[in-house]
């Protein structure tokens, strides 16, 4: 209890503004005692208002009270310094770098437990006290402590900004109500605040929708590189196996070329040994002959002579050995020319094809797509350059300009048959594949171009509907006749409206789906978009009705 009272004692003779034994103690009129130094500071801050307040009670005093210094209450704490216990229980509410400090204190000061609002002060717990007994400061709103409350006060006015302007979306006070801001949409702060409320409350239901669906596109993820490595480690797998069946063909062809090489030499051979035989016998056969002859040459007897020339004189036929020639290391010069040209060609398939492989390694795209381009510098981030491919090209269409130009024609050109080739309606595919994503633009000349984009396996020839662009489920296209524009997938036409210009832009999104085209002018305006599945690389393709003369061309797109 004594320690108590001691307690009592010491908070007693303490200034409420330092929260310190009293230096110098002065009384003021409204009966409450402060350090001199700290209510004259206090005091110094308010002589602009020319009126002094007292922290505690807020009483106020005109003039400002002459300060004289109380020396019972400076004898009694002289009193308690001599007891020991001076020093003040060591305090941990001092306000710190992070912290809101009380505007009350000085000196060091605490950290704040209120802001007020009205006052536009922080206060620590000692100095709030006020607002929870004085009856009119319990009307003050009271938040938790804010560095920032001079920013409710207008700088133009020095107001308290109550309300706030919808025209301009800004707070105010009262007097920019009806000063700059006359007659502009204005409501009470608080209303303003009740609205807002609403819509963040909205925002906040839709932000936490957004974590519980990152939350689950977070717990998918995992399985998400489960499945790229699954995928790529089989991709790898397989790779490997066509590469080795690859060169296990190859191995098996080399062997067949190396065994008919060999078989031929050795027929070559025989036949060359064969023959040596007969002429290493003939030759021996001439020399006897021509011993014999030579024998009967000097002999006198002349009915000797002329009984044996006859047989002696003729000849067996003679081996015919006019077509020997050597040739060295020529024999099979032929074999080596025809598995260079196979090399060759093999390389220009692999060269051709490694383009096509690394493509598709480059195009995977295990995400969400990114979002479809907007504006035509976007769109030009996807362009690719296409060339028409002239083994696919109808014998009516002449193509130029690196064949990236076709024209439709009333003679037939001089092309080679191939299987790739229509043969019914006036249509080229590119030579290129498309996959990724693709944006290309197509430029005509005339009257019935149709942009189309089509699988690969779509029918050269036959009915209709099977090998024009448009009527079957293997192309989807872009049809400009008579001035009009109108889609067909699948032979069902769709009808489309939009700006008629001679130049299309075409943007593809394989693994999303998306086929858009647009019509190019000085703006880029949208005529009809495709949302569907692909399951084959597609190719660009054009499509001429039998007008001669009409022409269609790839642009170069920077």
């Amino acid at each position: 209890m004594a320690q108590k009272g001691v307690q009592l004692d010491r908070e007693t003779f303490s200034c409420s503004m330092c929260l310190d034994l009293l230096k110098d103690p002065v009384t003021i009129p409204c009966g409450h005692s402060y350090c001199m130094s700290c209510i004259k500071s206090f005091w110094d801050e308010e002589d602009k208002k020319k009126t002094h307040s007292c922290p505690q009670c807020r009483q106020t005093f005109t003039p400002r009270p002459v300060l004289v210094k109380n020396t019972m209450l400076a004898v009694l704490v002289e009193e308690l310094k001599k007891t020991g216990l001076q020093a003040a229980p060591a305090d941990h509410g001092y306000a710190g770098p992070e912290d809101v400090a009380c505007d009350f204190c000085t000196g060091r000061k605490l950290k704040a437990l209120k802001s007020c609002l009205v006052c536009l002060i922080s206060y620590c717990e000692k100095h709030l006290q006020p607002h929870y007994d004085v009856p009119p400061f319990k009307k003050h709103k009271l938040v938790e402590p804010s560095e920032k409350l001079q920013e409710n006060i207008c700088s133009r006015h020095d107001e308290v900004m109550k309300m706030f302007c919808r025209t301009d979306q800004q707070c105010i006070c009262y007097l920019c109500s009806v000063d700059e801001h006359k007659g502009h949409d204005t409501v009470s702060a608080a209303a303003e605040r009740t609205e807002r409320q609403s819509e963040l409350e909205v925002s906040r239901q839709n932000i936490q929708q957004r974590v519980q669906d990152r939350e689950k596109d977070v717990k998918l993820l995992p399985q998400e590189v489960e499945a790229i490595n699954r995928s790529a480690d089989k991709a790898v797998e397989d790779s490997e196996k066509i590469f080795t069946e690859l060169i296990r063909l190859i191995q098996k062809r080399s062997s067949d070329v190396k065994q008919q090489v060999r078989s031929k030499q050795e027929t070559e051979v025989s036949r060359v040994k064969e023959l040596q035989e007969k002429l290493q016998q003939e030759v021996t056969e001439l020399k006897r002959k021509d011993a014999e002859l030579k024998q009967l040459s000097h002999t006198e007897d002349h009915n000797h002579f002329l009984h044996n020339y006859p047989s002696l004189s003729r000849l067996s036929e003679s081996t015919d050995s006019s077509s020997i020639n050597i040739h060295p290391l020529r024999y099979f010069e032929d074999v080596t020319a025809a598995l260079s040209e196979v090399r060759d060609q093999l390389q220009d398939v692999l060269r051709e094809t490694w383009t096509n492989i690394s493509l598709r390694v480059t195009e995977v795209d295990v995400l969400l797509p990114q979002p479809e381009p907007k504006t035509r510098a976007e769109f030009l981030k996807y362009s690719r350059e296409i060339t028409l491919d002239p083994n696919t090209a109808h014998s009516k269409l002449l193509l130029s300009e690196g064949n990236r130009k076709a024209t439709k024609m009333s003679q037939h050109q001089s092309y080679s048959s191939h299987p790739d080739r229509f043969t019914y309606p006036f249509q080229v595919l590119s030579k290129e594949s498309l996959t990724g994503r693709c944006y290309w633009e197509v430029e005509w000349r005339g009257q019935g171009v149709d942009v189309a984009v089509a699988y690969k396996n779509i029918s050269r020839a036959g009915r209709l509907n099977e090998c024009v662009f448009g009527r079957n489920d293997k192309s989807w296209v872009l049809e400009f006749y008579q001035n009009s524009y109108n889609f067909w997938y699948n032979d069902v036409q769709t009808p489309v409206s939009g700006p008629q210009s001679s130049r299309v832009g075409v943007y593809l999104d394989h693994s999303a789906g998306i086929l858009s085209f647009y019509s190019i002018s000085e703006t880029m305006t949208l005529l009809h978009r495709v949302q569907t599945t692909f399951t084959q690389p597609l190719y660009a393709g054009l499509w001429f009705y039998s007008f001669s003369g009409n022409t269609a061309e790839f642009c170069k797109v920077k």
